[in-house]
C-alpha cells in the first residue's frame, strides 16, 4: 500500500473481498467491485495482497503428512504422451492428516521430481519425525534417512477404489477447479504467488473474517512490491 495513489479504503475493501470471497476473485471481478476505472489497477492491487499472504515464519507441518508431485497447466495442443504436459508447471503439494479431514496445506513450484528436489521440499514444508505418506515415486526413498517416518504406498497393493493420498489428491482437484474458473489461466512466472493465495484461503477456509485480519496483519510487515519487481518477469520474456 505504501506510495500509491489508490485510497486506503480501497485497499482494505480490497483486502476483504479477496480475504472473503469464497471462490476467489480475479482482477476483472475486483474492478468491477471497486469500481476502479482501470483493470491494471485492480490486477496490481491483487498481485500486491498475494505477495502478503506468507507468514514470513510459518510454522512447518507436523504429525501425519501427505507429500505429492502434480502437473498444473492446459493441454497443449500437437504435444502427444510425456510432451502433452507443454508449459505445465510442476507443483509440490504437503498437507496434514487430520482424522478423515485435512489440515493446513503448503504448495511450491517444482524444478523437477528428481529425489534432492522433492527431498527439500520435504524439508521447507514438513517438520523431521512426521510421518510422511508418499506415492511409490523412487525419488522419496531417502526420506528415511532425512529422519522422517516415511510410509510409501503404490497402487499395486491398494483396493481399486483406494486413493493412496486423498487429502493431497482433493486439494491438487481444489486448486485445479480454482485456478480454471476465477484465473481461466496463469504464466509460471506469476504461478507461485498464485499458489500462495490457494494455499492461503485452504488454511483460513474456516475463518474468513480471522483471514481478513490475517491479510491486513501480513501485509503491514512485508516490505512493499514494485510494479517494476511484479512485472520483471514479463519483460525478459
Amino acid at each position: 500500500m505504501h506510495a500509491t495513489r489508490t485510497p486506503l479504503r480501497t485497499w482494505f475493501w480490497a483486502a476483504y473481498l479477496v480475504a472473503t470471497h469464497h471462490p476467489g476473485i480475479s482482477a476483472k471481478q475486483l474492478q468491477r467491485q471497486l469500481g476502479l476505472s482501470r483493470y491494471e489497477t485492480a490486477w496490481l492491487m491483487l498481485q500486491k495482497l498475494r505477495r502478503a499472504m506468507v507468514a514470513p515464519e510459518r510454522q512447518l507441518l507436523s504429525g501425519e503428512v501427505e507429500i505429492d508431485e502434480f502437473w498444473l497447466g492446459g493441454y497443449e495442443e500437437g504435444l502427444k504422451g510425456s510432451r502433452q504436459r507443454g508449459k505445465k508447471a510442476l507443483v509440490g503439494a504437503a498437507i496434514e492428516v487430520r482424522g478423515p479431514g485435512s489440515g493446513r496445506l503448503r504448495l511450491a513450484m517444482l524444478a523437477n521430481s528428481r529425489a534432492t528436489t522433492l527431498e527439500a521440499f520435504t524439508k521447507i514444508t514438513t517438520a523431521p519425525g512426521s510421518i510422511v505418506h508418499t506415492d511409490g515415486l523412487n525419488s522419496y526413498n531417502g526420506l528415511a534417512k532425512l529422519g522422517y517416518q516415511h510410509r510409501q504406498r503404490t497402487q499395486t497393493g491398494a483396493p481399486p477404489s483406494e486413493q493412496l493420498l486423498p487429502r493431497a489428491h482433493r486439494a491438487i482437484s481444489n486448486l485445479k477447479a480454482w485456478m480454471h474458473g476465477t484465473h481461466r489461466g496463469v504464466s509460471n512466472e506469476h504461478l507461485p504467488v498464485y499458489l500462495d493465495e490457494f494455499v492461503f484461503r485452504h488454511n483460513r477456509r474456516g475463518t474468513p473474517m480471522a483471514a481478513f485480519q490475517t491479510l491486513l496483519g501480513l501485509g503491514a510487515i512485508h516490505k512493499p512490491t514494485t510494479y517494476s519487481e511484479i512485472t520483471e518477469h514479463d519483460r525478459a520474456a
